[in-house]
């Protein structure tokens, strides 16, 4: 497969580990080793300390696979495949689509959500919101991008990088659209359980229509990124016997380390969610008393979950220009609209960073004096 280059990657890979500051990162701080260990229970302690490291069950040892499903509400441990994030929506592409399918995908999305489609030789018809004040992704407008090709509808909620979820009513609409028309829905919820009023939250697509797909993992909610933990859940055991089958081809299996600190993670969610859910209030906090101060700058649609917002840039120059040059003269990375291919005038913010205040204390005081 010939496949475009991850835009979003690989503008993170020339500067997240050689600049000092990011501004633009979607996970939050990540948590020590010794954190997650001290809270393990005698038996995952014990089993930590006698660990061998050989290979593994390929979609996941039944440990983590019974502790993923006891997260949702209509699975067992046979409705979860266990990969890396990434490689599970590369093998989910793969096993469902082929050349002359139409994908309808949210627009601005991570790249690889749409690009392994299109690499594929799928057709992908963006779903855009109506109104970028709110980020709202109207239900109706989904409903008419459906054609008899129409074979998967990717979604992001909590999306990244706008901040925007849904509420109920749309939620349960889109979820119907599907239903209604025998076609996959596959929901990225990376940053389930993100949300800023717990009223809010919505249930994941797996627990709602049989034909979903619902992917989920350690790196964002729960601030373990360096663990390469997810997986896909769904009632459709048949799509997740080819995604376990085609995993054969990558990764095979997961680390026997990774899947251990992985349990003892989900046995304790309140102690990773809490602290990187008022981490993420604060920050959000402190952008908001920024950009009152600076409403000439840049405008603020408060994300409603998630680690992150899409601010629109008020300046007489394209994001992409802006990022480079402020990365040069401060030190501080912002991602870019162009990487996302939408437009050339915002930029994702984050919030699950501890020292974001220094940060954007650092970029106010660079921009007055431009």
């Amino acid at each position: 497969m010939k496949i475009k280059e991850f835009a979003i990657e690989r503008y993170f890979a020339k500067y997240e580990f050689s600049t000092e500051h990011l501004l633009s990162c979607s996970d939050c701080d990540g948590f020590p080793l010794h954190y997650v260990l001290n809270l393990a229970s005698g038996k995952e302690r014990s089993e930590w300390e006698n660990l061998t490291l050989g290979y593994t069950e390929t979609k996941g040892s039944l440990e983590l696979r019974e502790t993923i499903a006891g997260r949702y509400e209509t699975l067992g441990p046979e409705n979860i495949v266990v990969s890396s994030p990434g490689e599970a929506n590369f093998v989910l592409m793969n096993v469902l689509l082929q050349r002359g399918d139409n994908v309808i995908c949210m627009s601005p999305m991570y790249q690889s959500l749409y690009q392994v489609a299109e690499s594929i030789g799928c057709t992908v018809s963006f779903w855009r919101p109506e109104d970028t004040q709110n980020w709202y992704y109207d239900p109706g407008r989904l409903k008419e991008l459906i054609i008899p090709e129409t074979k998967l509808i990717i979604v992001n909620f909590p999306h990244n990088p706008t901040g925007y979820l849904p509420g109920e009513d749309d939620w349960n609409e889109i979820v119907e659209t599907a239903r209604q028309n025998g076609i996959v829905l596959f929901s990225d919820e990376m940053y389930h359980r993100l949300v800023l009023d717990p009223a809010n939250e919505i249930k994941p697509a797996c627990d709602l229509y049989e034909n979903a797909v619902s992917l989920w993992g350690m790196s964002k909610t729960f601030g373990l990124a360096g663990l390469r933990t997810g997986w896909l859940a769904s009632n459709n055991k048949k799509l997740l016997d080819e995604a376990e089958a085609y995993k054969d081809y990558l990764s095979i299996c997961n680390s026997p380390l990774n899947e251990t600190l992985s349990i003892i993670a989900l046995n304790n969610c309140s102690k990773f969610i809490t602290p990187n859910l008022d981490k993420i209030k604060r920050n959000i906090e402190v952008f908001r008393r920024f950009q009152h101060r600076n409403s000439s700058f840049c405008n603020f649609p408060e994300p409603q979950a998630g680690s992150t917002a899409f601010i629109k840039l008020h300046i007489n120059e394209n994001s992409m220009d802006f990022a480079e040059r402020l990365v040069k003269d401060t030190g501080i990375m912002v991602l870019p609209s162009e990487t996302f291919n939408y437009g050339t005038s915002y930029v994702r913010i984050g919030f699950g960073r501890e020292d974001f205040p220094q940060v954007l204390s650092k970029l106010e005081k660079y921009i007055r004096k431009k």
